[in-house]
């Protein structure tokens, strides 16, 4: 595949900026966006009047389209950038045979509410895509920075070696490193998982606790994030790669972070609902913690972090008391 052809499928801060790297390395990307009135201002502006605005293309190499079967149909490569929640909502209209021969790379750092499958695993049993035409694309890198042309590091996992690389060709610019990997489930457990653990993060945050707590908090994080995705996928990897570690602490710590503004407001005493209505974005990590509270009790890893922050979202614990807890348990 010597020149192949490029489909967006989202219309986020994610999805806009993936695009402007394509843009500027002058690949042309057919690009489906849900909002027609954006599609539109697009064409004749240049610019996703919603997201990361400043970002200007250039429109003779963006087909931006409301047409989803359109956007599949023409590319080899389809980027998937919308929210875990609404994917199988989006592509809802496709046909299940619609992803034959084609790679899929996705940019979606979640899971699957109900079915609690991250995204490789959910694009094979509904869309029957090959476990090795999957790419992963993790690593710490923030919609915004990358937008802002901020040296940023991507790891694109894919057990196809030659479509690792080929993506990371594809996104590499002077702003963009990328490293090629196997590991898609540890990297995709891993997307999960960071952003529940800054969710918690941002908690404490609203709580009061300080520098000091938060480091020996996500230094536990790791360890337990290293827990699972050994029990999920046992293969030799570095958790202390940006891929797992520097993902995690960007999304613990980052003033960008969607997963620690809604963990602080819910510190601060949001009640669950009102946070949510809050953010205008997906926090991830809000989905995350049930999908990996359930699949969990496959596995049985001891996840004291992740169970805390599952029992404050989902069953009403009281977040002081519950990570008063988590703290006892820290070492």
């Amino acid at each position: 595949m010597t020149e192949p052809r490029v489909s967006m499928v989202g219309g986020g801060s994610w999805a806009t900026a993936l695009t402007k790297v394509l843009n500027e390395n002058k690949h042309a990307v057919t690009w489906w966006l849900r909002d027609a009135i954006a599609v539109d201002h697009l064409k004749q502006r240049s610019n996703n009047p919603n997201y990361l605005s400043s970002v200007e293309f250039n429109t003779a190499l963006i087909a931006p389209t409301t047409d989803l079967k359109k956007t599949i149909d023409a590319g080899d490569i389809i980027f998937l950038a919308v929210p875990a929640a609404y994917l199988k909502q989006a592509l809802q209209p496709v046909s299940r045979d619609a992803f034959k021969n084609k790679i899929i790379v996705s940019a979606i750092k979640g899971m699957i509410p109900g079915d609690n499958l991250v995204i490789a695993d959910f694009m094979n049993k509904y869309y029957e895509v090959p476990l090795k035409n999957n790419v992963i694309i993790s690593g710490p890198c923030h919609a915004e920075e990358v937008a802002l042309e901020k040296l940023s590091y991507l790891t694109l996992a894919s057990q196809q070696y030659d479509y690792a690389n080929l993506t990371c060709a594809l996104l590499r610019c002077p702003y963009v490193r990328c490293t090629p990997s196997d590991d898609i489930y540890g990297t995709e457990y891993g997307a999960v998982l960071k952003n529940i653990y800054a969710l918690a993060a941002g908690i404490c945050h609203g709580l009061g606790y300080g520098d000091n707590f938060q480091a020996v908090l996500i230094s536990n994080a790791i360890e337990e994030m290293e827990r699972f995705v050994k029990a999920v996928h046992p293969i030799t990897r570095d958790i202390k790669d940006s891929a797992y570690l520097g993902d995690l602490m960007v999304t613990a710590y980052s003033q960008f972070s969607r997963n620690r503004t809604f963990g602080n407001m819910i510190g601060k005493g949001y009640s669950v609902k009102a946070a949510l209505l809050e953010m205008n974005m997906i926090a991830e990590g809000y989905n995350a913690a049930k999908c990996i509270h359930e699949v969990n009790k496959q596995f049985n890893v001891d996840m004291l972090i992740s169970e805390a922050t599952f029992r404050i979202l989902y069953e009403g614990a009281d977040a002081r008391e519950e990570m008063k807890k988590v703290s006892e348990g820290l070492s």
